[in-house]
């Protein structure tokens, strides 16, 4: 009657480490901070463990956490902040993070040789700022429901209704509505004061430093 009670309470009691992912586990040896630990305010909803998202595969098969380089994770937890200032109703949502190179492979090989190649980086030169946790995909939801405010598009979208220049024009052609350019400009506003630096073709996309930067100080993720 006892043997029960035993191996429920020694599950119970095992350290946090041992009830992460192998890839959790390996993002956290490198040195990488997982966000929620820092604020907890902070929604994540990883799209690529997931299948509906551009690649239709689930390329994350044992990862629903989003880890940061500890530069980046403190950077974004102001962003939040500055949000919620602004904004109590509202919160950030953590679609992508740092990604092992081994995961930007496998993105890489769905889009190689097709126009989408141009909206993902190959590792063969050395892979993007998400390789090294220095970028994050991102939008604006409901602090309490979760549910994602309305950006024009969905945030994996590939093609220019998703970028952030054409805006204005798309607005006008009705493509996107006023509010959906507001709700993104809100989002590069609290982001950039923060330090980080929207990409231009996707407006969800953030980068904390420049690709040059991360090449000449710090290592890819594994």
């Amino acid at each position: 009657m006892h043997k029960p009670l035993f191996v429920l309470l020694f599950f119970v009691n095992l350290p946090l480490s041992a009830q992460k992912s192998v890839t959790a586990q390996s993002m956290e040896a490198q040195g990488l901070i997982e966000i929620t630990t820092l604020d907890s305010t902070i929604q994540v909803s990883l799209m690529y463990s997931r299948a509906d998202n551009f690649t239709g595969k689930i390329l994350y098969s044992d990862l629903c956490e989003a880890y940061l380089h500890p530069i980046a994770a403190k950077a974004l937890v102001q962003a939040q902040k500055s949000l919620r200032q602004r904004r109590p109703d509202l919160s950030l949502k953590i679609y992508d993070a740092a990604r092992p190179m081994s995961i930007q492979q496998k993105m890489w090989n769905v889009v190689a040789g097709t126009k989408k190649s141009i909206y993902v980086s190959n590792p063969k030169n050395g892979g993007g700022l998400h390789n090294y946790g220095m970028a994050v995909d991102i939008t604006l939801c409901d602090v309490t429901t979760g549910d994602t405010l309305d950006m024009g598009t969905k945030i994996d979208f590939l093609g220019s209704y998703a970028h952030i220049d054409q805006e204005s024009s798309l607005v006008k052609k009705g493509i996107i509505s006023v509010q959906a350019k507001r709700n993104r400009e809100l989002l590069r506003s609290v982001m950039r004061e923060a330090g980080f630096t929207p990409l231009r073709s996707e407006w969800w996309h953030f980068n904390f430093i420049s690709r040059a930067e991360a090449r000449a100080k710090y290592k890819i993720i594994r």
